[in-house]
């Protein structure tokens, strides 16, 4: 059984930076497609950003593009998120996420198969 345990949320300050990561157990890691989603205060999970088996592709959502950097250590079975510029509307909790049938993942939540409890990111001044 493949589990995801997500870690590195806390409070930040606007213009701050965070580092979330995604620690994966049970599987074969770079067998793995993987995404991060957010579920601000109130509203429905959203998609964030997701990237290849190899790491040699990613995407990322309009509103976190050029702030956020996706990575993922494939000797470590881990995966990050590199979260810079930090506003308040990136206060939520963080998920992340992982599929195994396609090869450069999805920006849809019902790809994936295998989701962790979440992290929360508050962004406040």
């Amino acid at each position: 059984q493949v589990e995801l345990q997500e870690s590195g949320g806390g409070l930040a300050q606007p213009g701050g930076s965070l580092t979330l990561s995604c620690v994966v157990s049970g599987g074969t890691f770079s067998r793995l497609a993987m995404g991060w989603f957010r579920q601000p205060p109130g509203k429905e999970r959203e998609f964030v950003s997701h990237i290849s088996r190899s790491g040699g592709s990613n995407a990322y959502a309009d509103s976190v593009r050029g702030r956020f950097t996706i990575a993922r250590d494939n000797a470590n079975g881990t995966m990050y998120l590199h979260m810079n510029t930090l506003n308040l509307g990136d206060t939520a909790v963080y998920y992340c996420a992982a599929e195994t049938g396609q090869y450069y993942g999805s920006h849809r939540e019902g790809d994936y198969k295998y989701w962790g409890r979440g992290t929360l990111v508050a962004v406040s001044t």
